[in-house]
């Protein structure tokens, strides 16, 4: 996508959220448009992450909060929305990447059922007859929902791996020869851009915060208050539908 064809968004700073973690993320599940809900954790992540994000520098008087409409993403959404005061608008253009055949599978069973288009996934090429949706339509539905946002400062979208991908890329007018440059999104990750001039520059990528370890969360006590109880969280390569990859069984949906 050149920058001709980018819309021109109304809001001059983006800030892209994963959803929570899910059952379905633990357990190596895709997910892509099908509706499971956060876990336990996925509901933790949301609320030791909110605060960080205000502290960021989000002003409820400048800022809108805009989610993908299922069910994983307004719950992580709504933990910001929260502590903001401000309306959540949902979206259902922010969706997920649609994968056809493989919503609702296991990566071992994706790699049983259809071993072609497993192969081609885990080498980065296109998957061929799984039905869903192309890359190119997922990022050109997410823009269009950008460009329907009131004017605002910033704008904090809620949305998935794949969709939060293929949006990241687009602003950055990445071709297809430029996927898996970036490391995917995980539970709760965050990206942010600003604009500057006619072109978006990435300033922060994959940001996340973890729960400290139960040694050191009492740790810190003195003059200065406690210490926070989150940290950066360490970042893993994952793996999901449209980049592929290595190590971690868990989280299927993580490199979309």
């Amino acid at each position: 996508m050149t920058a001709a064809a980018l819309p021109d968004l109304p809001v001059p700073r983006l800030v892209v959220w994963r959803h929570g973690r899910t059952e379905w993320n633990a357990s190596g599940r895709f997910q892509g448009q099908l509706d499971p809900p956060l876990d336990a954790e996925g509901h933790a992540q949301a609320a030791r992450t909110a605060p960080h994000l205000v502290a960021g520098g989000l002003d409820p008087d400048t800022t809108v909060v805009v989610s993908s409409d299922l069910v994983r993403a307004a719950e992580t959404a709504a933990a910001l929305t929260a502590l903001l005061g401000v309306p959540l608008h949902l979206d259902e253009r922010l969706r997920e990447h649609h994968l056809g055949a493989w919503e609702g599978l296991t990566r071992d069973e994706v790699a049983a059922r259809h071993p072609e288009q497993y192969a081609a996934w885990l080498a980065g090429r296109p998957v061929e007859g799984r039905g869903g949706e192309d890359a190119p339509a997922v990022a050109e539905r997410a823009l269009a929902a950008l460009s329907d946002l009131p004017p605002a400062e910033v704008a904090v979208v809620v949305t998935h791996g794949g969709t939060g991908g293929r949006l990241v890329e687009a602003l950055l007018e990445l071709g297809p020869q430029h996927r898996r440059v970036f490391g995917p999104l995980v539970n709760c990750g965050w990206s942010e851009l600003v604009r500057q001039g006619t072109r978006w520059r990435l300033m922060r990528h994959n940001c996340a915060v973890a729960a400290l370890p139960a040694d050191l969360a009492g740790a810190g006590q003195g003059v200065e208050g406690p210490v926070p109880r989150s940290v950066p969280a360490p970042v893993d390569a994952g793996a999901t539908p449209e980049e592929g990859s290595p190590t971690p069984t868990e989280d299927a949906d993580v490199a979309l």
